[in-house]
């Protein structure tokens, strides 16, 4: 590794949450559909979904939250190919940068505007009766969960930023991603589901990693899913990290 890789990265990062700081709609417009979700499925079905819980906005929230990184990584994508288009990759080939600095910066800056992202989505779910008693361990455990998602699903961002042929084709991956919380236990009770589909959504990350944070803040025995919820996380974390830097070599050699 570059021993300039943290300086490079640093600076890297600086100059993209600028853009962002210029732009600060790119979260509003990120923390705009979680927040319809929430209020849609709280305020509209939520009298008619059972979910054996006191409080569906407290059943309901972690699904939210991934959907809202979900919907946030698609801007990591959009900027990387931007900067592709742009030249900017050409230009910093031509300077003393570690190479790997210019990919982390954007993950960075992804992570940082999606934890904004979050931290504006959970202060509405507080305004419309979301409580919890999970203490300072409980939400660090699932602050850790969330960033560990937030890297994963950045990393899978990186590599159609890196080989889209259009803006629209860089961000349109991350839809089926959005919607993937609907075929899990987010919304309901995988339990009320048809076999097949129960089957699916019983075995999709998103299930495991919802019940974890679940658990964890509404102080439930954690059981095992918290496990399989890091197994997936980091799996799909290192396999993108892999592929994304092998798209990246190829791309700029």
């Amino acid at each position: 590794m570059n021993k300039h890789f943290l300086g490079d990265t640093a600076v890297l990062l600086g100059r993209s949450l600028r853009h962002i700081a210029r732009s600060p709609d790119t979260i509003i417009t990120t923390a705009i559909m979680p927040i319809a979700f929430l209020l849609l499925f709280v305020y509209v079905f939520g009298g008619a979904i059972e979910t054996g819980s006191d409080s569906y906005v407290n059943y309901l929230l972690p699904g939210i939250l991934l959907i809202t990184i979900a919907s946030g990584i698609s801007y990591t994508a959009y900027r990387l190919f931007l900067d592709l288009q742009g030249g900017i990759f050409e230009r910093f080939q031509s300077m003393p940068i570690a190479r790997s600095a210019v990919l982390w910066a954007h993950v960075l800056t992804s992570l940082v505007a999606n934890l904004i992202s979050l931290v504006v989505v959970i202060g509405v779910a507080l305004l419309i009766g979301f409580r919890t008693g999970a203490g300072v361990l409980g939400w660090l455990a699932v602050a850790g969960i969330l960033v560990l998602f937030t890297l994963a699903l950045t990393w899978i961002a990186v590599i159609p930023g890196l080989t889209a042929k259009s803006v629209d084709g860089a961000s349109a991956f991350s839809y089926p991603l959005v919607f993937l919380p609907f075929i899990s236990s987010a919304f309901v009770p995988t339990g009320s589901m048809p076999g097949p589909v129960r089957a699916f959504a019983e075995h999709q990350p998103v299930t495991s990693i919802v019940n974890a944070i679940r658990d964890l803040y509404t102080e439930q025995r954690v059981g095992t899913d918290i496990w399989i919820a890091l197994a997936w996380c980091i799996g799909i974390l290192v396999a993108a990290y892999v592929f994304a830097g092998v798209t990246y070599r190829r791309r700029i050699s």
